[in-house]
Order: structure tokens, then C-alpha cells, then sequence
């Protein structure tokens, strides 16, 4: 087949690419949309429950993770949430706040999808589905791209917006990755992020029992925490909060937990001694964290009986078990069930105005391919938007 011109290819119909065609599209670009996949937008769909978390109130540089996250401070400035809200707004989505910022869709993720697509349409760019880069390389001022369906076609813009690794169920690929490696630009190590962490086997079997017991905690690593929800699985642990400190943990290294935070633990213990010695260590626990998990504490730390029989030190064991809980998980759920991927194409290699390579005329990276990532909770699709719309504005 003969080669097409076209001003703007975007490889990827997630949050960021669809966010860029509509931006190109509108100053009069032509621009076509790929992505392998059978339909647009398959992460926004899935998230947030299906009602997709689609920004943060509290959205900053603060809230990113990379090699340079304030790397991200041009686009999220440029377009902000309540830029996004503004377009949400517009298109007549009703959406909620839930805690710390996070907004939500009243209705289905579906409707940021048909949002964007509808605006794509609108300002004249093409999508097509099922369709992949089968070869691409460099050509004088562009790019020379052969793709999967037999066509082939030159662009005077490529942008990689293909996403991480995150989710391979779904069709998530290293290919954002490979190609920006192949035409020349450093990609960071790249490592799934807000996912849950694994226990080794002995620690399993003893926290057994506790598999979908689930406490407001406080997840620490150095001097990261995070205060959220805290589930215990039978891998090990999840939750929101344990999701975030993922991000920061690397193997070999400790978190700590506190299970009730803000509670004097030996405090109240002693208390309940003076006041009804005559209960079980277990029944006046379970009345400050949840029963399942007081049984297992009482036991672990050999503190069985009546509280009248425990010494101050077998408390303050307790109090150390509940909230200075200091533990070493072996790994993670891996891309499987990561949110979104740690690391990617480096950030000293993008103009952070653009998210253009610098030594690459043409070449966008925008999105979860590049070393951004965000904190759960909406950040990551505010990347999405706003990378996405920076690209947009010259591509």
C-alpha cells in the first residue's frame, strides 16, 4: 500500500494519548489514533470501581515519584484539575468527592470514554482499533510507520502513549519502552508500583486467620507514610495504604504498621484492667482493633488470658504488636495487579513544556511511558491529562 501523510500519529488510546489527539486535532492537525486494543480507554474504564477516579483535588508535583518528579510541575500547571473538572462539567458528568480529594464519576467510567471520544471526533481525529506499529523509523524530518494492518504511513509527529507495564491482561505491554529505547532514549528501571506486597510462607501460615480483615492504618517507609486503609490478604497485605507505600518499598526493606493509630494501645489496656481484670486480653482488645485480628496478637505475642494476669510488660508488647508493627515483605503482586508502572522513558531525555524529546524533533512521550507516577487516588490520570494536553499544544 502507498504511505499516507499525516501530521500526528499517536500509538495509544488510554487517558493521555486520546487527551493529545483532541488538543492536536483542534489547532487543525491531522491526526490519526491507534491502539491494539478492541475498544478506547480500557484503564479508565476499569477504575475506581468502574467509575473511574478521574483527578485529585489535591493534585502537585508533591503527590509524583521518578528520577526528577517536579519534572511534572510544567504540564500540571498548565492544565490543571479544575481544568479537567471544567471539561467534565461541560460534558454534563455528574461526580462526587470521596476522601482526600479523590473525584468520582456518579455514573459509569464510560462517560469520561464517550467524553473523549466524542471530543477526538469532534475535532477530526482518527481512531483505529485493532491496530498496532508493526515497523517505525526515523525519516528525514519524521517518522515511516508500518502498521498491522497492512497500511503504512508518514508522520511528521510520533507520540508514544502506549502506557507501562501495569495490567498485561488487559494487552499492556513494555512497547512504549522498547521504542523509545530503540530510537535512542535512556529508560529507566521499571517496576510495578500500587500494588499489594507478599509475606514469605511462615509469616502466611501464621497470619492466616486474618486474610480479609481489613483496619484504618498508618503505612510507613522512612519517612513516607500514608494513613488510609490497610486489608490483609492471603498473599500478604492490600489497601490504599499499603498501595501507596509500594511505590516507595524496595526487597529487603521494612514498613511499619500502626493498626490503631492515634490510640494509647497500653493506655487503654491498663485502663480496662483496673476497671474488669477478669476479662480475656483478647475481648478487651478486639474492642480497639477487630476481633479476628486481637485473637491473633494476644496470641502471637503469648499475652492469653485474663488482662488481670498480664504484667505491664505483656501489654506494651500488645501496644508494640498493634501499632509498631514492623514487617519485611518478600515482593509484590507484580504487574498482575499493579495500578501502574514505576519508572520509564527519563525524564532529562523530554522538554517538560512539550514532552518532547530533545533530540528527537517529533518524537512526544506522555503519560505512564514516561518516569512519572503518581500516588493513588486520581493522580495518575491528571498526569494523563495534563502530559497529554502539553504534547498536544505542538505536536
Amino acid at each position: 500500500m502507498p504511505s499516507t501523510d499525516i501530521d500526528v500519529l499517536i500509538v495509544g488510546a488510554g487517558a493521555a494519548g486520546m487527551m493529545a489527539a483532541i488538543e492536536a486535532g483542534r489547532r487543525g492537525r491531522r491526526v490519526r489514533i491507534i491502539d491494539h486494543a478492541r475498544a478506547p480507554g480500557d484503564k479508565i474504564r476499569i477504575s475506581g470501581g468502574g467509575r473511574c477516579n478521574f483527578t485529585n483535588l489535591g493534585c502537585g508535583p508533591h503527590a509524583f515519584l521518578g528520577e526528577n518528579p517536579r519534572f511534572a510541575t510544567s504540564a500540571l500547571k498548565r492544565f490543571t484539575q479544575h481544568d479537567f473538572i471544567k471539561r467534565v462539567d461541560q460534558a454534563g458528568i455528574a461526580w462526587h468527592e470521596k476522601t482526600l480529594g479523590q473525584l468520582f464519576c456518579d455514573d459509569s467510567a464510560k462517560l469520561i470514554i464517550r467524553m473523549l471520544t466524542d471530543q477526538m471526533r469532534e475535532a477530526g481525529a482518527v481512531l483505529s482499533l485493532g491496530t498496532s506499529v508493526d515497523r517505525l523509523s526515523r525519516e528525514g524530518e519524521g517518522f515511516q510507520v508500518a502498521l498491522s494492518d497492512g497500511s503504512s504511513l508518514r508522520c511528521a509527529s510520533l507520540i508514544l502513549a502506549t502506557g507501562g507495564k501495569s495490567i498485561p491482561k488487559m494487552g499492556a505491554t513494555g512497547w512504549a519502552y522498547d521504542t523509545a529505547r530503540a530510537l535512542g532514549l535512556r529508560v529507566t528501571e521499571t517496576r510495578p508500583a500500587l500494588v499489594p506486597l507478599t509475606f514469605e510462607a511462615g509469616l502466611l501460615e501464621r497470619l492466616k486467620p486474618l486474610a480479609g480483615v481489613s483496619v484504618e492504618a498508618v503505612v510507613s517507609h522512612g519517612k513516607t507514610k500514608f494513613a488510609e486503609g490497610l486489608l490483609f490478604t492471603h498473599r500478604g497485605l492490600s489497601g490504599p495504604s499499603v498501595l501507596q507505600i509500594s511505590s516507595y518499598w524496595r526487597e529487603g526493606e521494612t514498613i511499619s504498621v500502626a493498626m490503631a493509630p492515634g490510640v494509647e494501645v497500653f493506655a487503654q489496656l491498663k485502663a480496662m484492667k483496673a476497671g474488669n481484670g477478669r476479662q480475656a486480653a483478647h475481648t478487651a482488645l478486639g474492642q480497639i482493633v477487630p476481633k479476628r485480628l486481637a485473637e491473633v496478637l494476644v496470641e502471637q505475642e503469648e499475652a492469653v488470658g485474663n488482662l488481670a494476669d498480664l504484667s505491664d510488660r505483656a501489654l506494651r508488647r500488645l501496644d508494640q504488636a498493634v501499632n509498631g508493627w514492623s514487617v519485611k515483605p518478600v515482593g509484590s503482586e507484580g504487574y498482575r495487579t499493579a495500578e501502574v508502572t514505576l519508572g520509564g522513558v527519563a525524564t532529562d531525555q523530554l522538554d517538560q513544556q512539550t514532552m518532547a524529546a530533545t533530540r528527537i524533533p517529533g518524537l512526544y512521550v506522555i503519560g505512564e511511558a514516561v518516569d512519572i507516577t503518581g500516588w493513588l487516588g486520581g493522580y495518575n490520570f491528571q498526569w494523563a491529562w495534563s502530559s497529554g494536553w502539553a504534547a498536544g499544544q505542538v505536536a
